[in-house]
């Protein structure tokens, strides 16, 4: 891992590490945190076949924490259209970057403080997930 940088909707990391291991890894590391990968969307793929145009190794992870999204969801319903906690991998020159949403950022918007501590422990979960990316 080489750097590690905070934006206000997202974190995320470079590896040096070719990207189809960086895949393998984010999986890896949102497991061990408890998410589980609902959604892998291929941007690659999907530019390719509908727009037949050619676009780096990109990849999308839509992960779930089960506890934490039944939380947010007896908590704030409609909270389901900021699920699941979006991911991405994709190339960057010789490595990858492995990005990961704000939880606390996305799901702040709701305004609903029996959300909040649902976003602090999924944002936590998920750094955690980022700080462990170098040791797969």
């Amino acid at each position: 891992m080489t750097t590690q940088e905070k934006v206000q909707y997202r974190f995320g990391t470079r590896l040096d590490v070719p990207y189809v291991e960086a895949v393998e890894r984010a999986k890896a590391a949102l497991k061990e945190q408890g998410f589980g990968v609902l959604t892998e969307i291929d941007v690659k793929a999907t530019m390719k076949a509908k727009l037949d145009v050619d676009f780096q190794p990109y990849v999308i992870l839509g992960a779930c924490n089960p506890p934490l999204a039944y939380r947010a969801l007896t908590a704030e319903t409609s909270i389901g259209l900021l699920l699941p906690c979006n991911v991405i991998v994709y190339q960057d020159g010789d490595g990858a970057r492995v990005e990961f949403m704000d939880p606390a950022a996305a799901l702040g918007i709701v305004g609903n403080p029996a959300v909040e501590p649902v976003a602090t422990e999924a944002r936590a979960r998920l750094w955690a997930a980022m700080e462990n990316l170098d040791k797969k």
